[in-house]
């Protein structure tokens, strides 16, 4: 028998992302990975494969791994709750969260940054977004701002900002669900004379800020790759803990064509990284998690 709780808050995807950018912007790009960060990364991971659901019990045991005390599961639990991401619901007297829409939307997401992430050549264009937002919903401006800063957009003005080519439909989207369409323009095309790009990259991105994240994941995780194969249960929490601080990574830098960026650009060596632990790492994390829920 499956029991579904109602009344939990009502929630858009919408405004779980900007609330995650505003926790993220607090916690600091390299402190401490948050509890509920975590376990947004093993319902990514992991609950899908289940329907969706898990039981408290089998979230508890599993940040168990990763340092996580039952009492700071549970709240984050909670918390994600009543952010709308999670749903509470009993199966055969277990209790246990499923997740949301707007969760399955947003997990839905990150799947294609995380692992479909694609990198943007000269040819694909940029993509420019012009916008001017009335005072009298300046909280949906300050929304708009959040999500394109969150997509990985550069700013140009404070009302003109770009992107590689291949964020189009997301901008699309954004400006759909804010209800913006009125108020902004979007275009694509080629940068075809005066100034230089690759130093307009600098201005409109921050450069040496991106590097620093990179060179910190490097530096947290290649000693990871080159430690022996341990128990399933170390890999599940390396591939948890990695995946989580990487979820960051693909949003801040939208994948800019190389030619304009500076050489030796730390987050190719970072991708390949991701990409060999992800490799080393999955299977063995697959098997203690089955071990756990089975």
């Amino acid at each position: 028998m499956t029991v579904v709780e109602h009344g939990a808050d009502e929630h858009s995807a919408e405004e779980y992302r900007a609330e995650e950018y505003r926790a993220e912007a607090e916690d600091g790009p390299s402190g401490a990975v948050q509890p509920r960060q975590l376990i947004v990364t093993v319902y990514g991971l992991y609950a899908r494969r289940q329907g969706g659901w898990l039981s408290v019990a089998s979230v508890v045991r599993l940040l168990a791994d990763l340092g996580i005390d039952a009492q700071a599961v549970r709240s984050s639990i909670s918390r994600l709750k009543r952010r709308g991401l999670l749903v509470a619901e009993k199966r055969r007297s277990a209790a246990g969260y499923t997740l949301s829409p707007a969760g399955q939307e947003i997990l839905a997401e990150g799947d294609a940054r995380i692992f479909g992430r694609r990198r943007a050549t000269l040819g694909d264009g940029w993509l420019v977004v012009v916008f001017s937002v009335p005072e009298t919903v300046r909280e949906k401006r300050y929304r708009l701002r959040t999500e394109l800063t969150r997509l990985g957009f550069g700013t140009v003005t404070p009302g003109v900002w770009i992107a590689p080519g291949h964020l189009e439909s997301e901008a699309a989207e954004l400006l759909e669900r804010l209800e913006l369409t009125a108020n902004a323009e979007v275009f694509r095309g080629q940068h075809v004379a005066f100034g230089d790009p690759a130093r307009n990259i600098a201005r409109w991105w921050d450069l040496p800020a991106l590097d620093r994240l990179y060179t910190e994941f490097l530096d947290r995780y290649r000693p990871v790759e080159q430690r022996a194969a341990g128990a399933p249960s170390a890999a599940f929490a390396d591939y948890v803990e990695m995946v989580t601080r990487w979820r960051r990574l693909p949003y801040a830098d939208p994948g800019l064509p190389l030619e304009l960026l500076p050489a030796d650009w730390q987050g190719l060596h970072a991708q390949d990284l991701f990409t060999r632990l992800r490799e080393k790492l999955a299977g063995p994390a697959d098997d203690h998690v089955n071990a756990v829920l089975h």
